[in-house]
């Protein structure tokens, strides 16, 4: 097994609660603007919008993976957005297992603000598509590792 660290340097455990996903099957970009969505809300408020963005209610604003997407209605201070379902599921989970970690450390969850909240790109796996006159054409699938670290406000 390998061993996994955060890329948040100032961890404190006094202060700080934090929990990770690692080599999910998911869009790293779109992981990465769902996590930038997040970043700097309060716990319960982070996870009602994820659950909005889940239920297609709220878009996400895709501020660096923006080229060639569409306008959304909805947004404030941006114009490209989407619904990315799949990644906003996995980092709901991880902020469901930063949640119990804070209760665990004796944490209110009320009063939890997400410092950090990150997605690198994990290890790719390899496949290979059959084409015609015995060739392949190689399709790779990239798992993602989403971090997220909360401290208490």
């Amino acid at each position: 097994m390998p061993e996994f660290g955060y890329s948040f340097k100032e961890y404190d455990p006094l202060i700080h609660v934090r929990a990770s996903r690692r080599e999910v099957d998911v869009s790293p970009k779109a992981a990465t603007e769902v996590c930038a969505f997040i970043k700097g809300k309060k716990l319960p408020e982070a996870k009602r919008l994820l659950e909005e963005v889940i239920a297609k209610k709220r878009v996400v604003p895709f501020r660096k993976y923006k080229r060639d997407l569409g306008h959304k209605s909805g947004l404030e201070k941006f114009y490209a957005g989407r619904y990315p379902v799949k990644a906003a599921k996995e980092v709901l989970a991880a902020l469901e297992n930063l949640e119990a970690n804070a209760e665990y450390k004796g944490f209110d969850t009320e009063n939890v603000v997400i410092v950090h909240a990150a997605a690198h790109r994990g290890r790719k796996i390899k496949s290979y598509i059959p084409r015609a006159f015995g060739r392949a054409t190689p399709s790779f699938n990239t798992l993602t590792h989403i971090e997220v670290v909360g401290r208490v406000a």
